[in-house]
């Protein structure tokens, strides 16, 4: 199994970190983009620099690169995840403008009938948000919300990303044991 994984400036890096990690884990093949701010973003908030990045994945992709195999719909693949997205990249993809090599390979998912999850970190919503989620959802596209659960009682911060990357590896149709799945029970 491929994975591409684009990295963009929404807040949320730490996302984009557990989800790499897991992947390997699960010996997932993941191509890595990431876009400046995207970089710039998961530099001031996990420490982690452009460089360590690189390491964490099978191969890296540089956003200008244009003529990259993932900007080609005879790359096989089984999918691509933005986390984080972007409103700006959102709304890029939404409109197919395919002007860096992350929303070329975002565009190729679509195009393809790929799975291509979209892990927006924005709060509140405007309308053009949602409408350009509504648009991108119309088009097969998966809008999962940075939204954890807390009906699994996380006792900490990896508990809560943990469980988004679990989410999002069950969009992409890896089999995975990430998160605590609801079992129909509560407490009272």
């Amino acid at each position: 199994m491929r994975v591409t994984v684009g990295i963009t400036g929404g807040s949320g890096a730490i996302y984009a970190l557990a989800l790499l990690r897991l992947l390997r884990q699960h010996g997932v093949e993941t191509c890595l983009v990431a876009s400046a701010m995207g970089a710039a973003v998961m530099e001031h908030e996990c420490g982690v620099t452009l460089d360590e990045l690189r390491i964490s994945c099978d191969t890296f992709f540089d956003n200008e690169d244009l003529g990259a195999a993932i900007a080609s719909g005879s790359f096989r693949s089984n999918g691509m995840v933005i986390v984080p997205c972007s409103m700006k990249t959102l709304a890029k993809v939404a409109g197919g403008i395919s002007d860096s090599l992350l929303t070329r390979a975002a565009d190729v998912c679509l195009k393809e009938r790929r799975c291509l999850v979209l892990v927006v970190r924005e709060t509140p919503y405007s309308a053009i948000h949602l409408e350009n989620m509504l648009r991108l959802s119309r088009t097969g596209a998966v809008i999962l919300p940075a939204s954890p659960a807390f009906y699994n009682h996380p006792q900490d911060i990896a508990d809560i990303v943990r469980f988004m990357a679990g989410k999002i590896m069950d969009q992409l149709g890896i089999e995975n044991n990430v998160c605590q799945r609801w079992n129909g029970e509560m407490r009272v």
